[in-house]
């Protein structure tokens, strides 16, 4: 992907995209992600407003610092990002509000950090990244991470959990119900939240039709 799918700031983007790190084969967290995260940063931001250049130097380097979902280090990445970010921005001769503001969005994105984000542009991001978690490609995401670490489908014994806690690292369709079914009630936007629903929506189609076809009577 060029740095032209970042318009209008194509030229930052390119100067920030060489410092991604190269492919680390998750599929899930690759340039593809970025572009999405940008276009729905866009979308969310001509309703809502907010600075657009920090909102594209904060989605290009949300990710700056790959840490995988089952890493010891998950809870820190966000953190991990923010300060490459803060050097990479510094050394481009960015001023230091710009770049905390910058910094404080990639710090606060993050679900499992935790953090809460003060300002637009990070609500805005974070808005924008967890869009991407639910939907028809939160869909596909959940099942291409739980594949790669080696999580079944679904308890073929007991599909819809019954009598014991969701166990998601081991069946990847009850991540909906430890995380996905969850996202939609903590967006910090109204065009986020409205977007959200939308997609939440689908989500619930979708494990409604899975639980069908799997046998378990509509239980999920």
């Amino acid at each position: 992907m060029t740095s032209e799918a970042f318009a209008p700031f194509q030229h930052l983007a390119a100067q920030l995209l060489k410092h991604l790190p190269p492919d680390h084969h998750d599929g899930s967290h690759d340039l593809a992600h970025i572009h999405r995260v940008w276009v729905n940063a866009q979308r969310i931001q001509r309703a809502e407003g907010g600075d657009l250049e920090v909102l594209l130097a904060a989605t290009v380097l949300h990710d700056c610092v790959p840490v995988e979902k089952n890493s010891p280090l998950r809870k820190q990445a966000s953190s991990l990002s923010a300060e490459k970010a803060t050097a990479i921005l510094t050394a481009l001769g960015w001023p230091l509000p710009r770049v905390e503001q910058v910094a404080h969005a990639i710090k606060t994105h993050s679900y499992s950090a935790g953090f809460e984000p003060a300002s637009l542009e990070a609500r805005i991001l974070q808005d924008s990244d967890r869009l991407d978690a639910i939907g028809a490609v939160g869909i596909a995401r959940c099942f291409y991470v739980s594949g790669r670490m080696g999580s079944a489908l679904y308890d073929f014994e007991n599909p819809a959990a019954q009598g014991r806690g969701y166990q998601d690292t081991a069946y990847a369709i009850e991540h909906f119900h430890t995380k996905l079914l969850k996202l939609a009630s903590g967006f910090k936007t109204a065009e986020g939240a409205r977007l959200a629903a939308e997609r939440h929506a689908r989500l619930e189609a979708y494990l409604a039709d899975f639980m069908e076809e799997v046998g378990a009577n509509g239980v999920g």
